[in-house]
């Protein structure tokens, strides 16, 4: 190819084509905030007044951590390491699996509060701002700024329902970016044939890597293992997540969101894989990163879009606003769960004379207040390095010692509240001290495994002794790394272990400490609540439809009073409420 020829750049249907999508979310936000007579509770506004059905619900998963993160992360990805990213659909499934069985069943007893995600937002509000910045030239701050803008007020103004209306809406926009790019580069190449022969010459078809090394970046291991343990925190216990399940008519409605979702997450990653399967074919003489024609590798797919799509004005506007989609439904859901957490857990308890409407105001407040968190948070977000793996060594660091504190509060009888805690505090230790040795200290290139990057057909004038392959730009980058400086086998092999491994130290290292602390303090003679364990009957209760319709699955009912602060995912209204046709109390939805 002659990689000496410009690329496009936006015109006026590429913008029009943007401003429609900002203009449609908003539009959702402000249709709910109208619709019904309004927001007029705090359950209506971070609940959805609990009327939400499976498949909006699912679509609204799919596109929460299907973000920004994984339009730019997934194709760079894969351009540089291989489709072995692939194997995370077995990771999706899995993940689903625990979720739905393990988790999911005791949402209504349990409140869950989560914290770490103001970060992540941070990095998603960045990640489609680079996109912007590259494609159409927008001052970089600028979009960060109207990212978190345009999400807080549809976010503020028509709440959960708002949230996830748009998200349906955004991840059909994010399928049309990505098919968009797929359909035109199999064009441009010469057939999806051609693309996946370049892929397997160029090495990228790497699906089996069973190398048991846990030092190994990306293996079937470290993927299959770590990336469980991983996506089960952010889809088990995350507190984005968990407000959909419960915006739900029953439980039965959650747990088919979640396996509704699985097949969403699985288009996505075929989406992200072709694409970054595209990326090589096309660019596999003349590296766009290699040859400074892009500051960074998330910048590969809008350097991309603007390479093949530029004779088609709107369509490069669609991808951005794919990019951008991404993110919208990302910070909303950050948002929400943000205001969702503050309201019920601390203001609540403290204000207790506060009406119903006062709250979803208080609500809407602190909608704002963490709108503006956010954004802040994009400015720590851009020192970070590569999208992708530092979205999800966050989620890896803080979420393992959560994952393990609900799963030991969950699986574990005789753990008790002095085990829980001395727990998460080794998790968090252990799990902060080798993400942050990681960050200070990256892995040599052998442990990640960079494919070849070349660059011999930039410029087709030059002569032989110009040819050059090369892999000596980093795999990643961070503004926090040391240089110049004598490596040691603490930095070679407990800073160098695969990033999707974080998650699994803190998740093992909580449950561990947790046991023996709970053990060692008498947690074998305390008494047991059956509400905030997994029991039998939550499984047999996926079975209720063989059963007689008067066959109670339900706990003992018990009193509201006794059941502790109201919690967006621990409501009364589901413990209490009386099944006509059981006749009973605490009858489980």
């Amino acid at each position: 190819m002659d990689a000496r020829r410009d690329i496009g750049g936006f015109v006026v249907w590429d913008y029009v084509v943007f401003a429609g999508m900002l203009l449609i979310s908003a539009a959702i936000g402000v249709y709910y905030a109208l619709a019904g007579g309004g927001q007029q509770t705090s359950k209506d506004f971070l609940m959805g007044g609990r009327s939400m059905t499976a498949v909006p619900v699912a679509l609204s998963l799919t596109a929460s951590f299907m973000s920004a993160v994984t339009v730019l992360g997934t194709p760079s990805e894969v351009y540089r390491f291989g489709a072995i990213f692939s194997i995370f659909a077995i990771t999706y499934f899995l993940m689903v699996v625990i979720s739905a069985e393990i988790f999911l069943p005791v949402f209504y007893k349990l409140g869950i509060t989560s914290t770490y995600e103001i970060l992540y937002t941070g990095i998603v509000i960045y990640a489609p701002a680079l996109a912007l910045n590259q494609v159409t030239g927008f001052d970089l701050w600028g979009a960060v700024v109207a990212t978190g803008v345009v999400c807080t007020f549809y976010c503020t103004l028509g709440g959960l329902k708002a949230v996830v209306w748009t998200d349906v809406f955004q991840v059909g926009i994010m399928v049309a970016g990505f098919a968009s790019v797929i359909i035109q580069a199999s064009m441009v190449q010469g057939g999806f044939n051609r693309i996946l022969d370049d892929a397997y010459n160029g090495g990228r078809l790497n699906f089996w890597n069973f190398n048991p090394n846990p030092l190994q970046r990306h293996t079937f291991w470290t993927i299959i293992i770590g990336g469980t343990f991983t996506w089960t925190s952010i889809y088990g216990i995350n507190q984005s997540q968990v407000q959909r399940y419960i915006s739900c008519k029953s439980r039965f409605q959650g747990k088919l969101s979640l396996y509704i979702n699985l097949l969403g997450l699985w288009v996505i990653l075929t989406c992200s894989v072709l694409c970054g399967l595209a990326l090589y074919s096309r660019y596999r003489e003349c590296d766009p990163w290699t040859s400074k024609k892009i500051s960074e590798a998330d910048q590969l797919m809008p350097y991309l879009v603007l390479d093949i799509l530029q004779d088609f004005p709107g369509v490069p506007g669609l991808f951005v606003a794919c990019a951008y989609s991404g993110t919208l439904s990302t910070v909303s859901s950050s948002i929400n769960a943000l205001a969702a957490v503050t309201v019920e857990d601390l203001i609540k308890p403290h204000f207790t004379s506060l009406s119903e409407r006062s709250l979803s105001w208080v609500s809407q407040g602190m909608s704002v207040l963490f709108g503006a968190l956010c954004i802040g948070m994009a400015a720590v977000a851009s020192l970070m390095g590569a999208l992708l793996q530092a979205a999800l060594s966050i989620f890896g660091m803080i979420g393992g010692p959560l994952l393990g504190l609900f799963s030991l509060g969950i699986l574990v009888p005789f753990a008790n509240s002095l085990g829980a805690l001395i727990g998460l505090l080794a998790g968090f230790t252990m799990s902060l001290w080798v993400g942050i040795g990681a960050q200070l200290y990256p892995p040599l290139p052998e442990r990640t495994l960079p494919l070849s990057l070349e660059t011999y057909g930039c410029n087709k004038t030059y002569n032989g002794t110009d040819l050059m392959t090369t892999t000596e730009m980093p795999f990643y980058t961070s503004a926090f790394e040391i240089h110049n400086i004598e490596r040691t086998p603490l930095m070679d092999n407990w800073y160098s272990l695969s990033y999707l491994y974080f998650s699994t130290i803190g998740t093992l290292t909580t449950l561990l400490v947790g046991i023996l602390i709970s053990l060692a303090t008498g947690g074998r003679k305390q008494n047991l609540d059956s509400r905030v364990l997994l029991t039998k009957e939550d499984f047999l209760s996926n079975f209720s439809f063989l059963k007689k319709q008067n066959h109670d699955l339900s706990y003992k009912s018990h009193p509201v009073e006794d059941g502790g602060t109201d919690n967006p995912a621990f409501n009364h209204m589901e413990l209490n409420s009386t099944d006509l046709n059981a006749k009973a109390k605490g009858t489980r939805l």
